[in-house]
């Protein structure tokens, strides 16, 4: 019996989406009414299709962000509430990855380090192991793996590759004493990869993943590679057509190239400062039935629009404006973690406790 497991494909059927919800405490302070808007607008498109689990710092966090739910009318038969103090948001990173096997799915939790420890961190690298004692994954065994690694990072066609940057994972500042062949080895045991696709180039001006893949390159398929571009004049033009390059290199099992899918430039997003921020149209979310795009206000959205329509014909390509979110430079895909049909959640007996 084969006992390797499998980290599923996004376009998988999904049970749920998690989400890390915004509080005072974190860098979201300044404009929390803005991204909670968004974050309820999110929420509204997810409900719609499946189950969400909402994550919240602290139990009058909850209480607030439950009437909020309410009042903007989610369904709340489909909301799942927990309990887990928080850094920040980005749930993508943070949230445990969900492997299946001939036992069933089961939760792994990465330790999650700050990216490389560049901002606070010992409170989201907390959460999965709460969210585990909490209830809310009912009967599936969450376990703990001590390999620094982000949901972020990761891109597979759930058929056993992994496609991802190594400035990303085979960074040092992640895991210091570990070389290529040991992290791989790692990642085949513990999420079931054999094949490694691993790109040298890519990067986004205003990045601090190190070059996460999902701002870069995205699988539609296992046979379709959706990818970024920039104009010539824009100083990540040569990174970014130095990974096109290479993608046109990669070869699927079967010996056969990529399909590839370009995707337009978004418009330029600066900071407060006049610093760029890493705008892409590859941190979209799939979900059941649907795909939720980031938009920025710029004649790109559109165009970003019939891309994944045609790499998406049978789901339908929902617009969402997420310039509040790439101001804290990060977007839509980089806030939630989906897990598969096989995981069901249960209501969290310490929400219980609190209602």
């Amino acid at each position: 019996m084969n006992t390797t497991p499998t980290l599923p494909a996004e376009w998988a059927d999904q049970s749920a989406v998690m989400l890390t919800w915004p509080h005072p405490g974190s860098d979201w302070d300044d404009q929390l009414e803005e991204v909670e808007q968004l974050y309820l607008e999110i929420s509204h498109h997810i409900t719609r299709r499946q189950a969400l689990l909402v994550v919240c710092h602290s139990e009058s966090h909850y209480r607030r962000t439950a009437d909020r739910m309410k009042a903007a009318k989610i369904r709340g038969e489909r909301v799942h509430f927990a309990i887990a103090p928080s850094n920040d948001s980005w749930a993508r990173d943070h949230g445990p990855l969900t492997v299946l096997g001939p036992g069933g799915p089961q939760l792994l939790d990465f330790q999650f380090n700050g990216w490389g420890a560049k901002y606070p961190y010992e409170l989201d690298n907390l959460i999965s192991p709460t969210l585990f004692k909490s209830g809310i994954f009912g009967n599936t065994t969450g376990r703990s793996v001590a390999l620094v690694l982000e949901g972020g990072a990761l891109e597979t066609d759930g058929q056993g590759t992994l496609l991802a940057t190594r400035s990303s994972i085979l960074d040092k500042r992640r895991n210091p004493a570990l070389n290529q062949q040991q992290v791989e080895s790692q990642l085949a045991s513990q999420l079931g990869f054999r094949r490694f696709l691993w790109l040298a180039h890519g990067h986004l001006s205003g990045d601090d993943t190190d070059g996460h893949i999902d701002t870069l390159v995205r699988f539609a398929d296992p046979a379709t590679l959706i990818h970024v571009t920039a104009q010539p004049d824009d100083p990540d033009f040569p990174e970014l057509e130095a990974m096109v390059s290479e993608l046109k290199a990669f070869r699927q099992a079967d010996g056969e190239p990529y399909r590839l899918l370009a995707l337009p430039p978004p418009p330029a997003c600066l900071g407060d400062n006049g610093e760029r921020l890493p705008a892409s149209y590859a941190n979209f979310l799939i979900i059941n039935d649907a795909v939720l795009l980031p938009v920025y206000g710029g004649p790109g959205d559109a165009q970003a629009q019939e891309v994944l329509q045609q790499a998406f014909p049978g789901r339908e390509i929902i617009p969402v404006n997420c310039l509040p979110l790439i101001r804290q430079h990060g977007s839509l895909h980089c806030i939630t973690m989906q897990f598969p049909a096989q995981l069901r959640l249960h209501r969290s007996e310490s929400v219980r406790a609190a209602g």
